[in-house]
């Protein structure tokens, strides 16, 4: 069987190790990730998230994929989609891996919802690289999850045969009502994840 882990960048991954998934299966991975983890296909769909990494030339070692853009359409070591698909960095980056042919998809920091503050809304922005270059500050309201869902269903509803696994924080059961309809797209926790993924056996 094969597995994929195609992860976001939502702070309920922070605690989980990615070294030892390479053992398992591919790894897809977004934006920022690149600063910190060499996964083995990084999407970017932000032109300046896009020309961030490649002025470290990473593209030259990993495969980055992102949408055409005449920004950077003479950046050498790029993929680009065709047709482009206009989506979020987190589901270009799940569809990648579906189109890649792999049995059953992790998914990690997809969660959706933002973070909470200081007055008890879950309305903060949820990123692992909040603060910092090319990202909204910790403290700025969350983007909106509707797009994300929408393209997430998508994929799901497109690729039945294919277990999608999204793996949440214990006592987080909250997953956007579209997707619950969807038998292909279910939920583990975070703990249950490191000790099948991560922990010595």
């Amino acid at each position: 069987m094969s597995v994929a882990f195609v992860l976001g960048n939502g702070t309920s991954r922070k605690d989980i190790p990615l070294e030892p998934l390479r053992q398992y299966g591919k790894i897809y991975g977004c934006n920022a990730i690149y600063r910190t983890f060499d996964c083995d296909y990084v999407v970017a769909v932000d032109a300046k998230m896009v020309m961030e990494i490649a002025q470290s030339n990473y593209q030259m070692r990993i495969p980055v994929w992102t949408n055409p853009n005449k920004t950077f359409k003479d950046i050498k070591g790029l993929n680009f989609f065709n047709p482009s698909k206009g989506w979020s960095s987190g589901p270009t980056a799940l569809d990648l891996a579906t189109y890649h042919q792999h049995d059953t998809y992790y998914i990690l920091g997809f969660d959706f919802k933002g973070t909470t503050g200081t007055g008890g809304n879950e309305d903060r922005v949820n990123n692992l690289y909040a603060g910092t270059l090319n990202y909204k500050g910790e403290n700025e309201q969350a983007t909106y999850y509707g797009n994300w869902e929408r393209q997430t269903g998508i994929i799901a509803q497109r690729n039945h045969t294919k277990r999608y696994i999204r793996v949440v924080k214990e006592g987080d059961d909250f997953c956007p009502k579209s997707l619950k309809k969807f038998s292909n797209f279910t939920h583990m926790t975070v703990t249950d994840f490191c000790k099948q993924f991560t922990e010595s056996h």
